[in-house]
């Protein structure tokens, strides 16, 4: 069979755990046949790719290797995103390091549940999707920028009308605010 007429397949893969766990030394194994002894921590994260056939697939992996410091820990969500697995590495020689792994994974599980809500924005019509924090000021200006576009193109001289109190006054209300002179 041709290769090019093959299926291709790209899987996002997020490797996570803690600081020094050998993240970046497993990535480098794996995409380039690699070891280094020395130790240089991974900053935010970065990704690589490598090309496998599974069956009679060609799939791309990219692979995101993350910082596994506490300080990078608020970067993780943005990295997570779009992620179809992840691989949770830990040090045989430290125990706390596989003790982390629940941490590591509710927080990469937590993510899933952003790719569910995204399909179901998908499934009704590409409603589009935002995840936003009042709290962080994150994503809201995009927001309502976008339902703004939306409404804009969707306007279809509906004229918007806020019930103001009324300018007439009834006649009961004439009766009794009225002078009995």
């Amino acid at each position: 069979m041709d290769i090019s007429h093959r299926k291709r397949t790209l899987l996002k893969v997020i490797v996570l755990g803690d600081s020094g766990v050998g993240k970046t030394s497993l990535m480098n194994q794996y995409v380039y046949k690699k070891f280094s002894q020395q130790y240089k921590a991974t900053i935010g994260a970065d990704f690589v790719t490598k090309e496998l056939q599974v069956d009679d697939k060609l799939v791309t992996l990219q692979i995101w290797d993350t910082a596994g410091q506490e300080r990078f820990h608020s970067l993780g969500a943005a990295f997570y995103r779009g992620a179809d697995c992840c691989v949770l590495v830990y040090d045989v020689n430290i125990h706390k390091t596989f003790d982390t792994l629940n941490n590591w994974h509710d927080d990469f599980l937590k993510q899933v549940t952003e790719k569910k809500a995204r399909e179901w924005c998908a499934s009704r019509g590409n409603i589009p999707y935002f995840e936003t924090s009042a709290k962080e000021g994150y994503n809201v200006e995009e927001a309502f920028l976008c339902v703004a576009k939306i409404a804009q193109q969707n306007d279809h001289d509906l004229d918007i009308y806020f019930r103001g109190i009324s300018e007439t006054v009834s006649e009961a209300e004439q009766q009794r605010s009225g002078c009995a002179c």
